[in-house]
């Protein structure tokens, strides 16, 4: 298939289209402002009150103990459940999958355990030996209602924790979906309930929630890249659905995501090698899943100063027994941004279909997304004779002031998994990701402290095919009084990218204070070609076994991962190869502990490795060894914890030290001579702390220094871009006057940065307000949910870093309203 021309107009209008575009805006206007005139309050239901004895609800939940089932099952239905750990000891449940009242619920769960569940005053209940009543001649419980439905798929969502606003766990890579309790790691899983009701637009979005997240690059750049406990992860290192490769390559929408998992620190041992070589974390993007309750969800907004948007969420089940389901997914967004002369254009369709069947189950998900951003923003880099970061200006400071990006991703993923036993599960899944993207832009270089700044533009393309695999084999088995979840699994994944770079267009000054805006140089009549620039091939087995004993109050994971690494660099220039083939293997282990004091207090300790590509020596009559190629990096965690689930609210409490090695010259010799250590300290929290107060958030201390460097001066000295103290606290209240009102607000707190090796620059710390409200109504008994956020409240100025010493400014003041209706 030719690849699309990326040699755009710097106005994408094109005949009809502009007026297209005004008048749906129109359009979305005048349904936001009718549907605010007419709306009528009712009284909404919290989405965390409890439910009554005999409403049925939908419940998902995947088997594990019968501790941790009935325990999703209570969060899930809002009950208090008092549960003796001795008579629930060694008993496993195999889930529950179906719409059920909490009577018959728990009934389905304890059928066949000679347990029961007697109903106390209020909304709790105890779980006691069954009575005389209900116990036949041969001792059994009777199972007066039998658990129907599908088997969990592994890596399907599991149950939302409450408050709705986080998953109850997460698929860990090769230990597949596993509870928050029962992980020997830091982990976060963000729901499509907190994107809806937070209006994320992408999982820059996240940063805002997460303590130990930060943005590396502006909102509105080409890219939008994370630091993760302090090192840096590429937007092109997502993963869909467990898979890297697949997501859109610089920018990912979060319309079409169901939840959006973080898992913090280095994890080749989990999931394999991140094809851009990331090692402070794993984001992994679960799409969505159509539910057996029919769904047609419209959205209308704006967002300042005059970007509207739509989304229509439509999914729903068919079929014997609801085997098949379709979720659909669509999206646009588009006019002017809080940056002065920026504006955007995002498209985005999706469309996810599962079937699901006691033994099998398999998923197809298509994706694509199309973006455009007139007057892009860049990072700053510094001048090397800098004394120091010159005060931050505006925050709707367009810098340099011109250019656009121009980006469309298309990808799909098959996935299937077949029950060969109950004990035996085989799955193998294989997606392909087509990016054509061009751009014009510049990169400035803060010159003094004036705020005087150089810039030289080029125009560049990036042609990028990607195919990911995934396959292998689950068990679960005994030896004695142990049990194993062990599984056997088998990654490749293969990129290659194409480069065309144009590095002619006319350099210039400007200032940070001034403002100033340019023309976009034209490319009519060049000829930038896009020619080979970097073929990747990663492939990986892994084994690895989660061990349980005592009853799994004592759960141990082992695991071992072959990684291949291969690559190709080339001239783009000239298509040639440039400097010999990558070939290189490594070796990674995982080793996981959980130890569980009791069922809602668990201790966790492990060790994990990442990897990077190693670098090549440069060609050099200087260097002794010129193009010797370095072995893969190994990054390595280590970390010990403790998680305490009160049954409304969960929290972590986390200790780690991640180091990573470098590369870099010493007299003659280029060899891996210097490392980064981050030592650090994390907590946080997500739940109802009390009736109708949900929290999400926490703070992490990081003591990030260059523990070996080529240069003694630079030993001890803290490392670029990584703050000591992060904050992160959001928190909502159902206003009880008023039913159906929430009011949320949060707090980002960054502390002051270095941005240099030597210490000698940094900026200040600075701290930011969101605030927000909602309301839940209905129009002609249609469910209707209004929104209004506040990203920056006080329209704070504030500069932010990158690990690599880049600077850019933060967002201004953005106001986010809309509208959905359930039709």
């Amino acid at each position: 298939m030719p690849m699309r021309n990326t040699n755009l107009p710097a106005n994408p209008c094109v005949t009809g289209t502009c007026r297209s575009q005004a008048l749906l805006r129109q359009i979305m206007l005048l349904a936001c402002l009718s549907m605010a005139a007419a709306f009528v309050p009712v009284r909404a239901q919290s989405t965390t009150a409890p439910v009554q004895p005999q409403a049925s609800l939908r419940y998902d939940i995947p088997a594990g103990t019968l501790d941790q089932v009935l325990n999703h099952f209570a969060a899930d239905a809002g009950i208090t459940l008092s549960i003796d750990g001795a008579l629930t000891a060694g008993k496993h449940s195999s889930g529950l999958s179906g719409s059920y009242s909490v009577p018959d619920g728990l009934k389905a769960l304890l059928a066949g355990t000679g347990l029961e569940a007697v109903a106390t005053p209020g909304s709790g209940y105890v779980i006691r030996r069954a009575t005389a009543a209900t116990i036949t001649t041969s001792g059994t419980v009777l199972p007066t209602v039998t658990v129907a439905g599908h088997r969990a798929a592994i890596d399907e969502a599991p149950p939302l924790y409450k408050g709705g606003q986080v998953g109850s766990g997460a698929r860990m890579g090769v230990l597949g979906n596993t509870a928050v309790m029962d992980t020997p790691f830091s982990v976060t899983s963000y729901s499509a309930q907190v994107i809806e009701n937070n209006q994320a637009r992408s999982v820059a979005d996240i940063a805002a929630m997460d303590p130990s997240v930060r943005m590396s690059s502006a909102r509105s750049n080409i890219n939008e890249d994370l630091t993760m406990r302090g090192f840096s992860v590429s937007s092109a290192d997502f993963a869909l659905n467990g898979l890297f490769g697949l997501t859109p390559y610089w920018r990912a929408p979060l319309e079409s995501i169901e939840r959006v998992e973080v898992i913090k620190g280095p994890s080749a041992a989990l999931f394999g090698m991140a094809p851009g070589s990331s090692v402070g974390g794993v984001v992994n993007l679960v799409p969505k899943r159509a539910g057996d309750t029919p769904l047609m969800r419209i959205t209308t907004g704006i967002t300042s100063n005059s970007l509207f948007g739509g989304h229509a969420d439509i999914g729903g089940r068919f079929g014997p027994d609801n085997v098949f389901g379709a979720r659909l997914n669509v999206m646009h967004r588009g006019g002017n941004t809080t940056i002065d002369g920026q504006s955007t254009y995002q498209s985005l369709g999706s469309l996810g279909l599962d079937f699901r069947q006691r033994s099998l189950r398999a998923s197809l998900d298509l994706l694509w997304q199309q973006e455009r951003i007139n007057n892009v923003v860049r990072q700053f880099q510094l001048s090397p004779g800098l004394t120091a970061v010159p005060r931050v200006p505006d925050n709707t400071t367009a810098y340099p002031g011109y250019g656009w990006t121009d980006g469309r991703n298309i990808s799909w993923l098959f996935k299937a998994e077949y029950d060969i036993s109950q004990a035996v599960t085989a799955y193998a899944s294989y997606g392909m990701r087509k990016l054509n993207w061009g751009a014009i832009a510049a990169n400035p270089i803060l010159l003094n402290t004036a705020g005087d700044y150089s810039y030289a533009g080029g125009w560049q393309r990036m042609p990028t095919r990607t195919q990911s695999l995934e396959a292998g084999m689950r068990g679960v088995f005994a030896t004695g009084p142990v049990s194993h979840s062990t599984a056997l699994g088998f990654t490749w994944l293969d990129q290659s990218q194409e480069l065309g770079f144009y590095t002619g267009l006319p350099p210039g000054i400007s200032n940070l204070y001034t403002g100033q805006l340019f023309s976009t140089p034209s490319i009519e009549g060049i000829n930038n070609l896009a020619r080979p620039y970097l073929d990747t091939q990663l492939t990986s087995v892994v084994l690895a076994d989660t061990m349980s004993f005592w009853d799994d109050r004592l759960l141990a994971s082992l695991g071992l991962r072959y990684q291949k690494v291969e690559g190709q660099s080339y001239n783009f220039a000239t298509g040639m190869a440039s400097g010999p083939r990558y070939d290189k293997s490594a070796i990674t282990p995982v080793v996981g502990i959980v130890f569980k004091l009791r069922p809602s207090l668990s201790l966790y300790a492990s060790y994990i490795e990442g990897l990077s590509k190693g670098d090549t020596a440069p060609i050099s009559a200087a260097i002794t060894n010129p193009g010797e190629i370095m072995s893969p990096y190994k990054s390595k965690q280590k970390e010990i914890g403790v998680k305490f689930d009160q049954g409304n609210f969960m929290t972590t409490l986390s200790l780690f030290e991640l180091t990573r090695p470098s590369a870099g010259i010493s007299g003659t010799t280029f060899g891996v001579f210097g490392e980064q250590r981050n030592r650090g300290v994390e907590a946080t929290i997500a739940g109802e702390v009390v009736r109708g107060v949900r929290v999400l958030g926490g703070a992490s201390y990081i003591d990030a220094v260059l523990s070996k460097s080529v240069s003694a001066m630079l030993k001890g000295n803290k490392a670029i871009g990584v703050p000591e103290w992060q904050a992160n606290l959001g928190a909502e209240w159902d206003v009880g006057f008023l039913p159906g009102l929430t009011l949320t607000g949060r707090m980002v707190y960054t502390a002051k940065t270095f941005v240099d090796a030597t210490n000698t620059l940094k900026i200040p710390d600075w701290v930011r307000f969101d605030a927000g409200v909602r309301y839940a109504a209905r129009i002609v008994s249609r469910p209707v949910m209004f929104r209004l956020n506040v990203e920056n409240l006080l329209d704070k100025d504030y500069f932010g870093a990158a690990t690599a010493g880049y600077l850019f400014i933060g967002t201004p003041r953005t106001i986010n309203f809309s509208a959905s209706i359930d039709l």
